[in-house]
């Protein structure tokens, strides 16, 4: 099947900016795009009007915790392991049914603010609870997004010096044989890949060097990327000074956790050296704005980071943690925060364009195939309605993307194949996929109070 976007405002990322053209897309990949007045021959080819619309590359979200849309608005004056410890407690009780309902609701949420591929970071896995990492993937094929699900671990609970309570981590064998078994079962290496597998233990105060050094060691045997939290709070660096004497960037180069099949999450406070190591070892970062502001966690450097050659992405993070954040809003973030820490050079609207397609693309090892709008690449495109009433008033249509509120999402095409149309999810029922979010979080409290994981008290009523 072939479709030919007319008439649209064409920001490809890579490639100079047409004002008026088009794109043509053969199956699930962009064979040529041009000017209008150099149409293509595309008898046949099914036409799509895209007058008044900003034609962009699919966003690409690299860290999120897609159970977590099951706990939002909870420890919401919290830091970062304030908050963990709080809700620790209410993830234990979760369940495959919360996590297929919490991950169709995070994913079609992302699609409409423009996600065409997202990576998951789920790293909690209460036994007896079932397939958890299956139930969000299942939510994905349906919706027909690319996924990188990272299987996450902890193994490194209170008793061990950990900061999670012992119910929520896993042992070192359980952990790397289950691993290897979701990359075995569902790792997709092709170029047209809907589903890949990174292997993520979850960071380092909730794991074991052990953990690390095996994990990294079965990622590489295996060929998949590697994926953790790294230098996002204050106390994680104090954490890991006074238990592994030295500071989170250099446990991880012990380690031989950097390199260019890695990517971390966050990378707040990171020291000239820190973001040097990064930049020489080709290790990405995922830049997760809301989240860090949410917590307090601090602005990470990422106009430094650029300037030097690191590469950077965008992450929504786990909803608990962003409430109701979608992945285009990310873009206004990051900007305003290098901006208001920096300087109104900071940071600009093509850069974090860029970071929010490209830098996402090469954080999970797409950039051949994803991340910009050219010949060759995957029909992964959002078609943005820029001719509104309001939002006509700003000419400069990329700088209307990300500098304001999140644009209405006139179309968003994954492979060829609309995945969202005129604001509504068209693979799955819209209203009852939002629904099933709710109902997972109404189920995920009521589970931790009747098994007694949080006390009623620590809980908001969940009627609604």
């Amino acid at each position: 099947m072939s479709i030919l976007i007319e008439n649209a405002y064409v920001a490809p990322v890579a490639g100079q900016e047409i004002e008026r053209g088009w794109i043509l897309v053969d199956g699930d990949r962009i064979t040529a795009l041009g000017p209008m007045d150099r149409p293509p021959a595309a008898d046949g080819a099914t036409r799509i009007d895209a007058t008044g619309c900003l034609a962009t590359p699919g966003l690409v979200n690299t860290h999120h915790h897609l159970y977590q849309w099951a706990s939002q608005g909870l420890a919401q004056d919290a830091t970062l392991f304030e908050w963990l410890v709080a809700l620790y407690q209410v993830w234990a009780a979760m369940d495959a049914e919360v996590v297929r309902g919490a991950a169709g609701a995070g994913l079609g949420y992302l699609a409409l603010s423009g996600c065409t591929t997202s990576s998951d970071h789920h790293y909690v896995f209460p036994k007896g609870r079932g397939d958890l990492l299956a139930a969000e993937i299942e939510a994905a094929r349906e919706l027909g997004i690319r996924f990188h699900p990272a299987r996450g671990s902890m193994d490194r609970g209170q008793s061990r010096g950990g900061l999670p309570p012992d119910v929520v981590v896993e042992e070192l064998d359980e952990i790397l044989a289950a691993t290897a078994d979701a990359v075995d079962a569902y790792h997709d290496p092709s170029p047209s890949s809907m589903l890949r597998i990174a292997v993520a233990p979850c960071s380092p105060f909730s794991v074991s060097g052990e953990l690390m050094t095996e994990a990294a060691r079965l990622a590489r045997d295996k060929g998949v990327r590697l994926h953790t939290h790294l230098a996002e709070t204050l106390d994680e660096e104090e954490h890991c000074l006074a238990q592994l004497g030295m500071r989170p960037v250099d446990y991880m180069d012990k380690l031989g956790w950097l390199g260019s099949d890695v990517w971390v999450a966050h990378a707040v406070h990171l020291s000239d050296a820190d973001i040097a190591k990064l930049a020489a070892t080709g290790t990405g970062s995922a830049h997760c704005p809301s989240s860090n502001g949410r917590l307090g966690a601090g602005i990470a450097r990422v106009s430094e980071m650029l300037r030097r050659g690191a590469n950077v992405g965008l992450g929504v993070d786990g909803s608990a943690s962003s409430e109701l954040t979608g992945l285009a809003g990310e873009m206004r973030q990051a900007l305003l925060f290098q901006r208001a820490r920096y300087g109104p050079a900071a940071l600009t609207a093509r850069q974090a364009l860029e970071i929010a397609t490209l830098g996402g693309a090469r954080n999970l090892g797409r950039q051949d195939e994803l991340g910009t709008l050219e010949p060759g690449k995957l029909a992964d495109l959002a078609l943005w309605r820029v001719d509104g009433p309001f939002t006509a008033a700003v000419t400069d249509p990329v700088c209307a993307l990300v500098f304001g509120p999140q644009l209405p999402l006139a179309r968003l095409l994954v492979g060829g194949r609309t995945v969202v149309e005129d604001g509504e999810l068209r693979t799955v029922p819209h209203d009852a996929t939002g629904r099933a979010g709710a109902d997972a979080h109404r189920r995920l409290l009521r589970m931790a109070r009747e098994q007694g994981f949080a006390a009623s008290r620590e809980l908001p009523d969940a009627r609604m």
